[in-house]
């Protein structure tokens, strides 16, 4: 039988998300050998959205085959048990064969956080993004509803970005500011590598006045990464929430992070 399981985690200190090749510590890796233990068997994961280095999530979703029923709550307190700390499981489903957490999605959401202050932070360093200086939150959420749409998005895809296309659907993207925190919430139907810290990069560019509003648009119809802002840190970056035809029952998570 298949299985949905959602897990959320603190990036800070994994080479991303991915299983590789020598003693590197990833999200895979340590979610599969928990599952591993619990199964009694080998387990493998597909997983929703690959993240980088350094970035968050709070609703990862990746699927599994286990060739028998177990209690959903067994399995999640049961995985707890073997999760380092900063992986948590929160809930798991029975699922159809034909769900995949990757290909069975419509709609991947990011929240990227900027704390904006002029002290640098220590109880969210890793956590956050941090700037100081002066940014205009509003030209920045001007300039990025150039993106909404679909579009060929090169200008902000990474070099080392493998997808066979860079067209994607920008469903909805803002820019917000709460206190000292600025949100940069984008929703489109799946990502390139790198988009939203190469998005993000940008905006600041806009926000701080060095290019004007109209310049994202620009840089869309350019396809060129080398025209557009630096990347990000990926400190500020979280895996929101993953979508899904509702006959699948998979739960969405409603709570991005906010800091005050």
């Amino acid at each position: 039988m298949r299985i949905a399981l959602g897990i959320e985690y603190d990036g800070s200190q994994f080479s991303g998300w991915q299983q590789q090749k020598g003693d590197v510590r990833t999200v895979q890796g340590c979610l599969e050998e928990a599952l591993s233990k619990i199964a009694d068997q080998p387990v493998q994961v597909v997983c929703a959205g690959r993240t980088d280095t350094g970035v968050h999530a709070l609703n990862q979703v990746v699927n599994f085959d286990y060739d028998q029923s177990r209690d959903p709550k067994a399995w999640v307190l049961g995985l707890n048990n073997y999760l380092p700390c900063d992986i948590s499981a929160l809930w798991m489903r029975e699922v159809p064969a034909d769900f995949s957490a990757r290909f069975s999605a419509f709609e991947r959401s990011y929240r990227y956080v900027i704390q904006h202050r002029i002290g640098r932070p220590s109880l969210l360093n890793n956590r956050v993004a941090w700037r100081y200086g002066d940014l205009d939150v509003a030209k920045m959420h001007e300039a990025a509803q150039a993106l909404i749409g679909e579009h060929d998005f090169s200008a902000f895809r990474s070099s080392q970005c493998q997808a066979k296309t860079a067209v994607r659907d920008m469903l909805a993207i803002s820019v917000t500011q709460q206190g000292d925190f600025i949100y940069f919430d984008v929703s489109a139907n799946a990502f390139l590598h790198h988009q939203v810290r190469n998005l993000v990069g940008s905006l600041i560019e806009v926000g701080k006045t060095v290019k004007p509003v109209g310049w994202m648009a620009e840089l869309l119809a350019s396809k060129d990464r080398t025209l557009a802002g630096p990347t990000a840190p990926a400190a500020g970056l979280y895996l929101v929430n993953v979508k899904y035809p509702q006959e699948f029952g998979i739960p969405e998570c409603h709570t991005p992070p906010v800091f005050s």
